[in-house]
């Protein structure tokens, strides 16, 4: 929000300031602030334009209020308006995602090494986060060959249908990573992903444990992910490197492809100092 915020998009919670001018003044400015957020989060997190009836509904928030916090949001340009009236992510949320990205160190150092991989490697690299209880990709260089890959920046899939989702927990006590996919588990759209939550606790920790994980077809048909972790200085997956390539060609070279992945994570860890040896 900046200087130009119209007052009336924290006008929600008014009531409460004539008890005092400027506790209640807090108050309604938070409530405000909130709101938006909330928002926001909901376009984020369900990745596709929504209409404002469907998004006071989705955030429990009365249509009027939501209605005067989009206009004044697609004014700024933190959300804009499509053609058929719904709504979605401004351009300006994308200079700040761009502006932040820049200030991390990690995420410098991870996109160089990702580019370089992808040119020994001669395929799609993708560096990958987590995201509660989804994977999240953060980068992504696209191979010089005509295969294509369906997950781009951005693209949130369950922590249970990838190499690098695995691995993102795979540090994590066995309860609680057993919890985790209790709660998470989902099925693929291939019907290939693992869904027992002790057998993914199981290999989510044995792929940690080697620093290698792979899958093949269990998010998307016919396509194949080696990942390795990129750990702190704790010992916890922040975040993993991997190369996406056709399931036939992964299996037909794995050392080939498992070195080059190994190697490029370990980089990555010597570069932040997270790895002395």
């Amino acid at each position: 929000m900046d200087g130009k915020t119209s007052p009336a998009v924290y006008s929600e919670d008014e009531g409460h300031a004539d008890e005092a001018a400027g506790k209640g003044a807090r108050r309604a400015r938070v409530s405000g602030i909130d709101r938006a957020l909330q928002v926001i989060d909901h376009l984020y997190e369900t990745g596709s334009p929504a209409g404002v009836y469907a998004i006071a509904k989705a955030v429990k928030a009365p249509l009027s209020t939501v209605y005067v916090i989009v206009d004044d949001l697609v004014e700024k340009n933190m959300l804009t308006r499509q053609a058929d009236g719904s709504i979605w992510l401004g351009a300006r949320l994308y200079h700040y995602g761009l502006a932040y990205a820049r200030s991390l160190d990690f995420m410098s150092i991870a996109t160089h090494e990702m580019h370089d991989l992808c040119r020994q490697a001669g395929e799609t690299v993708q560096v990958c986060g987590r995201d509660g209880d989804y994977m999240l990709v953060l980068a992504m260089a696209d191979g010089p060959s005509h295969f294509q890959v369906a997950s781009r920046v951005g693209t949130r899939v369950p922590l249970n249908w990838t190499a690098s989702g695995r691995l993102l927990v795979g540090h994590l006590p066995e309860q609680e990573r057993i919890e985790l996919f209790k709660r998470c588990a989902r099925s693929s759209p291939t019907g290939r992903a693992e869904i027992d939550p002790r057998t993914l606790s199981e290999a989510a920790g044995k792929a940690f444990e080697s620093r290698l994980s792979i899958q093949a077809g269990e998010s998307d048909y016919a396509v194949a992910c080696i990942a390795s972790p990129i750990c702190d200085r704790d010992g916890q997956c922040v975040a993993t490197i991997s190369i996406v390539l056709p399931e036939q060609k992964a299996f037909s070279d794995e050392n080939h492809y498992t070195a080059h992945v190994r190697s490029s994570a370990e980089r990555i860890e010597k570069l932040m100092g997270w790895r002395n040896r």
